[in-house]
This record gives C-alpha cells, sequence and structure tokens, in this order.
C-alpha cells in the first residue's frame, strides 16, 4: 500500500472511531457513567414514565430552582396578591447574590413582570431573591413556602433551601420531582407559561439571551428551565408539544451545556415518538393560592406540627372558598394528626340525581371532616354560582388520610379536562376555590 493509501486509511479509521464515540456518547445509557447525572421522560398526557435513569436520586437542582420561585410568583398573580406592575425592594441581600445577575443594587425596585423575565432568560439571582424576600417576609420564610408547595404537587423528595440555587448541601431534589414541577407549571399556570418561551429580556438597555438553547432549535420545545453550579452539573428541563404528543424531559448532571443539550434533544428525539397521542388523562392536584398556604403545611423551622384536631370553623376557613387556603386533601393532614388509625373506606353520597361519570371529570371544592361540613359546602357552592353548575351533580366521597376520615366536596358531570377547568375559573372569578381531577369511584387515600 503507498504512503498516500496508509494515510487514506488512517484518516478514515479516524473518522469511523469519532463517529461511533459521538454515537455512544448520545446514548442514554452512557450517561450513567456520570455520577451526577440522572434524567427522566415523562408522558404528560398519561403521566407514563418513558425513559428513566437514576430518576428518583436526590441531586442539586440548581437554577432549576427557579422553577418553583415562578409557581409561587404566578400563584400570586392569579390570585391578586400582587400585580405584573408591583414593584419588588431590593434588599442588601438580593443584591449582593453572585452572578448570574442583573446587577441591582441596594435600595431600588423592580417590577414582578421585570423579574420573571429576568428568572426565564437570565437566571438572574439578585431578581430571584428579591422576589422571594417579597413574597415570603425573608428568604427563608420563602424557601419554606417552596418546600410547602412541593409537596402539595406531589415533589416528595424535594426540599428547598433558597429562591435561586446557588449552593446549599440541603437543597435536593430529583429528576422525577423535577419533571413533576415541569407539568405542574404547565397545568396549573397556563396563563403564565408562555414566559418560558421568551427568547430574550432588555433590562436598563442591555439585551439578555434566554440561556434554554432548545428554544426555536427543536421543534415542539416552548420551555423551561436550565441550571448550572459545579456540584450539580448542567441541569435542563424541556417542555415539548408537537404531532398531539407532549412529554416533559430532564437532564441533571451534565457535563458541559453542549453535551447536555446534545443528550436532550437525543432524549425528544427517541421518546416523543412513543407518546400518547390521546385525550389527556393525567393532571396534578392543583393546590389552592391562598397567602397563608405555607403558614399551614409546613411551620417555621423546629415549630411543633399541631396534634389536636381543628375546629369546624377552622377548617371551614381554609377549606371554603375565601382565599386564606389550599382547597385539597391535603389541608386537614397538615393541620391535625389522628389519634388512631381508622380504616379505608370508600363511600360516595350523591346528593343529587345524576351519574358521577367514571370516565369523566370532576370538580373539588374542599375536604372537610365530617360529612354534613362538605354537604353545607356544596349547597352554599350552588347557590353561589347556580348557572356554572346547573348540569353538574354534586357529591360527597369518603376517604382517609395518615389515618383520619375526610370527606370531599365535589361535583361532577364534566366529560373533559378543558370543561372542568373552565369551569373552576369561572367558579374562582366568584371566589370560589376549586381543582378538577380525572373521576374515580373507587378512589381511596
Amino acid at each position: 500500500m503507498s504512503i498516500a493509501g496508509h494515510s487514506n486509511f488512517a484518516f478514515k479509521t479516524i473518522l469511523q472511531l469519532m463517529l461511533l464515540s459521538v454515537l455512544v456518547v448520545g446514548a442514554p445509557s452512557a450517561a450513567t457513567a456520570n455520577a451526577k447525572y440522572a434524567g427522566v421522560v415523562v408522558d404528560a398526557k398519561t403521566g407514563r414514565t418513558l425513559y428513566a435513569d437514576h430518576a428518583d436520586a436526590l441531586r442539586y437542582p440548581a437554577s432549576l430552582t427557579k422553577m418553583m420561585t415562578l409557581y409561587l410568583t404566578f400563584d400570586a398573580l392569579k390570585s391578586g396578591r400582587i400585580s405584573k406592575s408591583t414593584r419588588i425592594p431590593v434588599s442588601r441581600n438580593a443584591a449582593a447574590e453572585v452572578p448570574t445577575k442583573l446587577g441591582l443594587k441596594p435600595g431600588q425596585t423592580i417590577t414582578v413582570e421585570q423579574a420573571i423575565l429576568s428568572l426565564v432568560t437570565k437566571s438572574a439571582n439578585d431578581a430571584a431573591t428579591a422576589l422571594g424576600e417579597f413574597l415570603g417576609g425573608s428568604e427563608a420564610g420563602f424557601a419554606r413556602m417552596m418546600t410547602a408547595r412541593a409537596r402539595d404537587v406531589g415533589m416528595n423528595s424535594t426540599t428547598f433551601k433558597n429562591a435561586h440555587g446557588l449552593p446549599n448541601s440541603a437543597q435536593k431534589t430529583t429528576a422525577r420531582d423535577m419533571a413533576r414541577l415541569g407539568m405542574a407549571l404547565r397545568d396549573h399556570h397556563p396563563e403564565y407559561y408562555d414566559y418560558f418561551r421568551t427568547r430574550s429580556f432588555t433590562y436598563k438597555g442591555r439585551t439578555y439571551g434566554n440561556h434554554n438553547r432548545l428554544l426555536g432549535r427543536v421543534k415542539g420545545v416552548d420551555g423551561i428551565k436550565t441550571g448550572y453550579i459545579r456540584a450539580s452539573g448542567f441541569n435542563l428541563v424541556s417542555s415539548v408539544e408537537t404531532g398531539g404528543r407532549s412529554i416533559v424531559a430532564v437532564v441533571v448532571g451534565g457535563r458541559s451545556g453542549r453535551s447536555r443539550n446534545a443528550h436532550m434533544i437525543d432524549l425528544i428525539g427517541r421518546y416523543l415518538p412513543k407518546a400518547s397521542t390521546g385525550p389527556d388523562r393525567f393532571v396534578i392536584d392543583r393546590p389552592g393560592t391562598g397567602a397563608l398556604v405555607a403558614s399551614v403545611r409546613l411551620p417555621k423551622v423546629d415549630a411543633p406540627v399541631p396534634s389536636g384536631r381543628p375546629s369546624v370553623e377552622t377548617v371551614t376557613a381554609y377549606a371554603a372558598g375565601d382565599g386564606t387556603g389550599a382547597n385539597n386533601d391535603a389541608v386537614a393532614t397538615a393541620i391535625a394528626r389522628p389519634k388512631a388509625p381508622v380504616k379505608a373506606v370508600a363511600a360516595i353520597d350523591r346528593i343529587a340525581t345524576g351519574s358521577t361519570n367514571s370516565e369523566g371529570w370532576v370538580i373539588q371544592i374542599a375536604s372537610m371532616p365530617s360529612k354534613v361540613q362538605a354537604r353545607e359546602i356544596l349547597e352554599r357552592t350552588a347557590q353561589k354560582a347556580p348557572a356554572l353548575l346547573g348540569d353538574s351533580s354534586a357529591f360527597t366521597e369518603r376517604f382517609t388520610m395518615e389515618g383520619q376520615i375526610y370527606h370531599r366536596a365535589r361535583y361532577a358531570g364534566f366529560e373533559t379536562k378543558t370543561d372542568a377547568w373552565d369551569t373552576c375559573r369561572a367558579l374562582k372569578e366568584k371566589s370560589i376555590s376549586c381543582y378538577a381531577v380525572p373521576h374515580d369511584p373507587n378512589q381511596q387515600s
């Protein structure tokens, strides 16, 4: 073989080896060689896990933390506690945060919308802390709110300690929990979710591009958030919706931003075609948006959890839609603990005639300690909104949580998720708290 032939052969061999290396690195299984890695892909329409690798292992969220900061900000906007033009004061603590940041100064203010945009694009740590201090009274108070809301939406392995995601050894999450938060942001705050599509943000004459390089480059990607600290590696949560399919994918622990993005693109290409094209059959229970949710759900540090049963007035205040608390099954459990175990027995008490259609959706108004209280709330709600609930059927449903019996107050008769959620939004305009879930006549807790 000639010298030229040897050179040509060697060049082809090197190219083949490089191609093989790219293919291996791109494969999901190869990511497990990285001790920081975790990944998951979830079908957002069914809740089915399409791919998982260390999905439940504890990891550092880094700036994925800001997804919960934004979730609570959207809660406050929806409840009317703040508006997009509300001005947020900047403390010395907020201004002192390390980059990335906007360079905010102590004593100045920034609007809520400017803070939101800076979080979804620049991932500004100073703006995140300012938001947290404003909404939670302090950085520590807001972190307790964040952890409480994490429990509300089923993120049972997540603990937050700050609003921005900068290093804290106690701030942990899992890839699966972050996928759940991504779906909760889409489903619970659709009116604000479009912020995550923002490609750039201009503040004081300077334009900041979105750190999420998949936006506009990968078909169907509409958010959500990137993150990086040395302890976590490069993180990314992606929401994808196209061709009638919908997934949320999470990559934690990438070795670089480029390799993380390449791996995410690979996951989307592999698992989006395996997602369902049918109707939405999965929902994360929507918590209430009241200002006192955190103080009820999660006491201050080292404070004992009340052991006595709350009064009827206390539970009613948090469940009857007065805007002071969350309206789901966990409320009563957070403010009461059982004295003795009670066997779980499902029981449906239909107040009005009509089917509770196991294939449809129901609206839950409250969970109460007694059936009488649940029925009273249903009657009051029907009187407040007869036009909205005239075609639905009121019923109560008994369940147990941590050994205590409670009664859901619900309305059935909604064929689709959209019908139920639209009715819920209309009820909330009348100051009636609610959330929608697919109906399961055999449901027990």
